[in-house]
């Protein structure tokens, strides 16, 4: 078994016809958390919604892995069946379908049908509400039909804990989150991260990256990964912003 859960090296993605990842390379080892910070239109997103297979977002160039297995040759639902799961930045209301129909009806999908996973599974659910502090009623509730923007996130890591992807992309899963939403969420992405799989973080700001302590830290910046360090590359970038890094790099190089 390799220690690399989660590799893709030179992927390009364009959306629209445009390409806005360029040539990006990543290993994430098994029991690892890796943060992407960057500035809005970096590209981050882009590359997350690609590799989960998002039709709009094509990858044009590059190879992925999961496990040993070819991400490239898998459409986006054989990629979750796969261990591959994706947290949206702007999860969608599915107007009709309660949360724990949601629930019930992806992890008998992922296990092929099987009846069996779903045994314990109301335990299971009323456990992870606890643990994520969410009312008991959401249950029976149509997923994210009138939830907050806190309440969908919290459903996304719900999602998270009920399915035991082996890697988790979390698209920016602390925006629009108050002090107390971000602590419940990221103590939920704690708890429940893949402890032999691997985590890719998405974020704008450090803030959340105080809660969910990153193994490795990486810039992207105009389609690219321009640097890449320990938490302490989050703390500078708090401290200095984007710009002296996107100076350095791009200083003599148009993009």
């Amino acid at each position: 078994m390799s220690d690399k859960v989660f590799s893709f090296k030179d992927i390009h993605v364009t959306v629209e016809g445009k390409e806005v990842v360029k040539g990006v390379s990543l290993e994430i080892g098994r029991g690892e958390k890796h943060a992407i910070m960057g500035p809005n239109g970096s590209g981050k997103s882009s590359l997350v919604n690609a590799l989960a297979g998002h039709p709009n977002y094509a990858i044009t160039q590059g190879e992925a892995f999961i496990n040993g297995e070819n991400l490239m040759e898998m459409d986006a639902t054989e990629r979750a069946k796969a261990g591959l799961f994706l947290a949206f930045q702007y999860p969608l209301a599915i107007p009709g379908v309660t949360v724990s129909n949601f629930l019930r009806a992806a992890i008998k999908a992922k296990h092929g049908g099987e009846e069996a996973v779903l045994k314990d599974f109301r335990k299971e659910l009323m456990e992870k509400f606890s643990s994520l502090e969410i009312d008991k009623s959401f249950a029976t509730r149509y997923i994210n039909d009138g939830f907050s923007g806190g309440e969908k996130k919290r459903i996304e890591i719900l999602q998270m804990a009920m399915l035991k992807p082996l890697v988790a992309l979390l698209d920016e899963t602390d925006s629009g989150l108050d002090i107390d939403a971000l602590r419940i969420v990221s103590n939920g992405i704690n708890q429940y991260a893949p402890s032999d799989g691997g985590i890719l973080l998405v974020t704008h700001y450090q803030r959340m990256l105080n809660y969910v302590k990153p193994d490795f830290v990486h810039v992207m910046m105009h389609g690219q990964l321009v640097r890449s360090g320990g938490p302490e590359l989050a703390l500078q970038l708090e401290a200095e912003g984007y710009e002296k890094i996107e100076n350095e790099v791009f200083s003599n190089v148009g993009v």
